[in-house]
């Protein structure tokens, strides 16, 4: 997923390092700075999932996990993403320098549309509803990777199209992985450590009750059906005795 140096055109390179720098920058100023060592944890799992990869034209097809990143941290996904990027780079020649701007926003700028798209979802107080939620963050954040990476792509030149193109259909398999690794990271996260994506202790209960009366008003009333008791039927039977 990473493009290397010399892939894209000038134009594309200072728009993606703009708005990458415009991400990073909104990220840091609503980064709750108590969730320090969470960002440094998903900045590491990320660093590692997309460290095996498997080089593609101009790009590679690798696990990214941004999708769990964006859940979990929100916009802080762009500083924490860029991080592992910058690292990736220098150790590894992953990219490069020039790219680096492009390949932040391809990766952090889904991350933060599925945490707004999903959170809600992930909340739910039914267990399958949240990790169908979590699938779908984890898998739309990689389709929308895919996009954007392909985008760039062909945005460089026709030259880039047919690379542009190998990318969408190399990475489908990825999305469904992913997809199916972020629903049970988040089914696994609500149980045992809620706070890592942003829930307060209390969560389950609130989401319980707003369930419950969110159905409580959807629900009709009951209507009783049972037949009356016919009055001129019982005097007759009196008469009749009397």
């Amino acid at each position: 997923m990473h493009i290397v140096d010399g892939a894209l055109s000038g134009e594309v390179l200072a728009i993606g390092a703009a708005l990458a720098a415009a991400g990073v920058g909104l990220g840091l100023k609503k980064m709750d700075y108590d969730h320090l060592p969470q960002v440094g944890v998903l900045s590491a799992a990320f660093f590692v999932a997309s460290y095996i990869h498997l080089p593609l034209g101009f790009s590679s097809v690798h696990l990214i996990l941004n999708g769990l990143i964006g859940l979990a941290l929100g916009w802080a996904a762009f500083p924490a993403l860029l991080v592992a990027l910058i690292l990736q780079t220098v150790f590894f020649g992953f990219g490069g320098f020039l790219v680096l701007g492009v390949n932040a926003l391809n990766i952090a700028l889904p991350a933060v549309i599925m945490f707004y798209l999903c959170r809600k979802g992930i909340t739910s107080p039914v267990p399958r509803n949240a990790m169908i939620w979590g699938f779908i963050g984890g898998a739309g954040a990689v389709a929308l990777t895919t996009l954007f990476v392909a985008g760039a792509l062909a945005l460089s030149g026709e030259a880039f199209w047919l690379a542009a193109k190998l990318t969408l259909i190399a990475h489908i398999p990825v999305m469904l992985v992913e997809g199916f690794v972020t629903g049970a990271a988040v089914l696994l996260l609500r149980k045992v450590k809620p706070e890592f994506l942003q829930l307060s202790e209390d969560w389950f209960e609130q989401a319980l009750i707003s369930d419950s009366a969110s159905r409580s008003v959807s629900k009709p009333c009951s209507v009783s059906t049972s037949s009356p008791v016919s009055a001129p039927d019982t005097v007759s039977k009196e008469a009749r005795h009397g």
